[in-house]
């Protein structure tokens, strides 16, 4: 007999969002966005995944309701800070899924729970190379706001409307370029793999990643490491939602 999830008493949080309460599914994912990127970039996985999958997105400090709040800019502090926000969720297996930044975050993440005895079924790692792959030609976030606007457009993962406000863009550079030197100048430390499996997905164009950086996720795990690949850029999972989302459901189920 399988025991079923039942409701526990968390504390409130403004670090994690549920736009579908799950309550009763056998798994909860953990979503993080890239730089740049908020929680409600979750919400179509959260609505498409519930009620198999409890599906709990991060909001970083620095944007949105949080945009009050100081950014923090160092990867390791805020998986610190992600880790202890996540731990009175982990009442159930758990999985990660990380975008971009979000993907070495989820790694550090996992690190951290592996280390206080809770084994994710899954960390997702897409469009990002391998913790151990540093670009050290890397600077965009010491760049002036024209060049880092111009990153941005190029990425085509900003919403259009946020793209055609030049107010607004403006109003979330600071995050933008906070998140962007958390990633940039996040180094390795080499130490024990991971145990959980790791599903690395890719666009096959995406100039962030390149195939050997791809490959370099299975030194981090003693366990399965398997790699999807969709057409498009950097940011294929926009247009391949529906795959991806598959793809989570299968992997988790």
């Amino acid at each position: 007999m399988t025991s079923t999830p039942t409701t526990t008493t968390r504390p409130a949080t403004p670090w994690l969002r549920r736009f579908h309460p799950a309550e009763q599914a056998p798994v909860r994912l953990f979503c993080l966005p890239h730089a740049g990127g908020s929680a409600s970039y979750y919400f179509p996985v959260s609505r498409a995944l519930s009620p198999a999958a409890d599906v709990v997105a991060v909001q970083y400090p620095g944007r949105q309701d949080r945009r009050a709040e100081p950014c923090v800019d160092d990867v390791r502090r805020l998986a610190d800070l992600i880790t202890a926000e996540m731990l009175p969720w982990c009442d159930r297996p758990v999985a990660l899924f990380g975008h971009s930044l979000g993907a070495t975050l989820g790694f550090e993440v996992t690190l951290r729970l592996e280390a206080a005895g809770i084994t994710p079924v899954t960390l997702f790692a897409s469009g990002r190379r391998a913790p151990s792959r540093p670009r050290e030609n890397e600077h965009v976030h010491l760049a002036p706001d024209a060049q880092l606007l111009s990153t941005i457009r190029r990425m085509s993962g900003t919403d259009p409307a946020v793209l055609a406000d030049e107010e607004l863009l403006r109003s979330v550079l600071p995050a933008i370029r906070a998140d962007y030197r958390a990633a940039e100048t996040y180094r390795y430390l080499p130490g024990p793999p991971l145990t959980c499996p790791i599903v690395v997905l890719n666009g096959t164009t995406d100039p962030e990643v390149t195939e050997e950086e791809a490959t370099a996720w299975t030194t981090h795990t003693t366990s399965a490491c398997t790699f999807h690949t969709y057409p498009g850029g950097h940011f294929y999972l926009n247009d391949h939602a529906a795959e991806v989302i598959q793809l989570i459901r299968e992997s988790v189920a």
